[in-house]
């Protein structure tokens, strides 16, 4: 099987540090950032992906950290990133273009994958990317 590692997103990242978002993730997952997982954060758009190396059950990870009292006073948003769908990037300067963006979705580091589009909505410092769908059923 291909599965990838899951990648959980986490947005409206700007109140935490990669340092203090990492404790946070270990000590919701119970897991070792760098040996267990890895975090990636894309400042300019305020979002964090964590990929995980080691085998976890992502949708439960994901409700664990919508339920976590911290993360919740942080307003930090966490959700899976599904490569056969569409995701809202937000918090995006208005000067960063959408190649800028689709490159970064697109880098497995970042547990993307091929970007079929990306909508930029600037007024709303927001963008849209979606992804090819992989498994080919769509």
């Amino acid at each position: 099987s291909t599965e990838t590692s899951p990648s959980v997103v986490f947005e409206n990242i700007q109140g935490c540090s990669l340092k203090c978002l990492s404790m946070l993730l270990e000590s919701i997952s119970g897991l070792a950032v760098d040996d267990d997982f890895t975090v990636e954060v894309m400042r300019d758009i305020n979002v964090a992906v964590a990929t995980f190396i080691k085998s976890i059950d992502a949708e439960e990870f994901v409700q664990k950290c919508s339920q976590n009292k911290r993360v919740k006073e942080l307003k930090i948003t966490a959700r899976l990133l599904e490569l056969t769908q569409s995701i809202k990037a937000e918090n995006i300067p208005a000067s960063v273009s959408a190649d800028c963006i689709s490159a970064y979705f697109q880098s497995p580091q970042n547990g993307g994958g091929p970007v079929s589009d990306v909508q930029l909505f600037p007024e709303k410092n927001a963008a849209i990317i979606t992804f090819c769908d992989r498994k080919g059923n769509a």
